[in-house]
């Protein structure tokens, strides 16, 4: 498989620990509303207040706690200087030497719950939205941890897989290249682009066009999400949103609000795990309940995905496109440099608001020696996050000299928002290889070819190889879009 390196190996224990920090800080910040439920009730309904369980359970965490000296002992005191040029905020909104981890909590905005069951969304062919979703305990897995295996549902999914070359590659240890350096060594070979950047002709990795933004938020939906919504419905800006699967049946209606907003629903797995690390089985897990949580509220199927922490490699990618799952990660500079806000560094007290904001400005440098456009790493499941996209990142970018043109990575890459979903795709090709895959599914077990014998090359639709070495990843995401 064709594989193109963003970074020099030379590099790779740099993003090594850069990848190690932002996953460990992710997953160990405690929760910022102080809910510690870990269960539903069962009879929430899709509003903003069915929720009964804590972002802060989440493994790709909440925000911070507040530092304390175990000791008694008074904490040392660092003063920052603060520039003279700092943008102003907009009203309700901190100023950036204020938005700090452990600052005291505002105001969430209130889910409107506009959309009810049977309405229509704006794109040509999307079927109504379903009646309104409804948590049962007992139906879906445990929130915020992989979910089991052995489900009737995971044993279903894992037929797409049959007839598919997945390489055979052992799981890496949490996704960290400085606790598996013989794989971290071999990150070209087994395309790992958390240890060197390595991507694949598959992956989405930047807009086309010089100067457009690929406007994307991850982890939500949460409670701060919907201020993020309003302020983009203000600005008329849309985005795609990368959405775990427990945050889905903890917010449905936050869910709703994007999709019917205009926005672009992405799979970003169950639990926010490192999926290099986890096993084939595990995969599938955590990919296909996140879609099905999501077709479930909304009536449509993501055709993309986006591994957390970007955590991707050759086999995560197979099992991705065998389940009808591009992937998405964020851009990187020839020399490495990530697009990636850092907006989760401030809400794990890794760096001050007025750093962030400094590391960004050196993004939108970045954006003009490049020949294409970008596509930005932004969070929505931090206050903390919010408050800085909303109050500084995003207007930076709408005011910047030479303007950004802002849009959906969808967009940006010229894609139908009918191809986005499942559902509603009329890409020809992308049909043909999911029928392939789905005709797994209703396979009988009195199978054509009792002696067990390989029928990979075979004509049949039951065994036909829905992406191989020499086929999708070498075809490139074309293929899918």
């Amino acid at each position: 498989m064709k594989l193109e390196a963003l970074v020099v190996l030379s590099a790779l224990l740099v993003g090594a620990n850069a990848h190690g920090n932002h996953h460990k800080i992710a997953r160990n910040l405690g929760a910022r509303d102080g809910s510690s439920s870990s269960t539903l009730s069962s009879t929430a309904t899709s509003s903003a207040g069915s929720s009964a369980a804590s972002s802060g359970a989440s493994s790709s965490g909440s925000a911070p706690p507040t530092s304390a000296s175990g000791s008694g002992a008074a904490p040392t005191v660092t003063t920052i200087p603060i520039p003279s040029n700092l943008p102003s905020p907009p009203p309700g909104i901190p100023p950036l030497q204020s938005i700090s981890s452990g600052m005291p909590t505002g105001t969430t905005a209130m889910v409107p719950a506009t959309f009810t069951a049977g309405a229509t969304p704006s794109f040509a062919g999307a079927p109504p939205l379903p009646t309104p979703f409804i948590f049962v305990q007992g139906q879906w897995p445990t929130m915020d941890v992989p979910p089991p295996t052995n489900s009737t549902q995971v044993q279903e999914w894992m037929k797409e897989l049959e007839g598919v070359d997945i390489p055979d590659l052992q799981p890496t240890q949490d996704g960290d290249c400085s606790l598996d350096p013989a794989f971290a060594a071999d990150a070209k070979n087994r395309g790992w682009w958390t240890c060197g950047g390595w991507t694949a002709p598959t992956d989405i990795v930047a807009c086309p066009d010089k100067m457009t933004w690929g406007v994307s938020f991850d982890d939500g939906p949460s409670q701060y999400t919907q201020t993020l919504l309003n302020y983009l419905d203000e600005k008329d800006l849309q985005a795609t949103f990368f959405v775990v699967g427990s945050r889905v049946i903890e917010r449905p209606a936050v869910l709703i609000e994007e999709y019917m907003k205009g926005h672009e629903i992405s799979v970003h797995t169950w639990s926010h795990h490192p999926l290099t690390s986890l096993t084939n089985e595990q995969i599938v897990a955590e990919l296909g309940w996140t879609r099905e949580a999501i077709k479930r509220v909304l009536g449509v199927t993501p055709t993309t995905m986006r591994p957390p922490y970007g955590d991707i490699d050759n086999r995560v990618r197979a099992i991705s496109l065998a389940m009808g799952l591009t992937p998405i990660i964020w851009t990187a500079t020839p020399s490495g440099q990530k697009f990636d806000t850092n907006d989760w560094r401030v809400a794990g007290g890794q760096m001050n608001a007025i750093q962030q904001f400094e590391s960004f400005e050196q993004i939108l440098g970045n954006a003009t020696i490049i020949n294409t456009g970008f596509i930005v790493l932004e969070h929505d499941l931090f206050e903390i996050t919010v408050d800085l996209a909303v109050g500084f990142t995003l207007n930076a970018a709408m005011t910047h000299n030479p303007p950004f043109t802002l849009k959906p990575i969808g967009q940006c890459m010229n894609i139908p928002t009918t191809d986005m979903y499942m559902e509603t795709t009329t890409n020809q090709t992308y049909k043909a290889q999911r029928a392939a895959a789905l005709a797994h599914e209703n396979q009988t077990a009195a199978s054509s070819n009792p002696s067990g014998a390989s029928t990979a090359n075979s004509a049949s639709p039951a065994t036909f190889s829905l992406f191989t070495a020499a086929g999708a990843l070498a075809a490139g995401f074309a293929m899918l879009f």
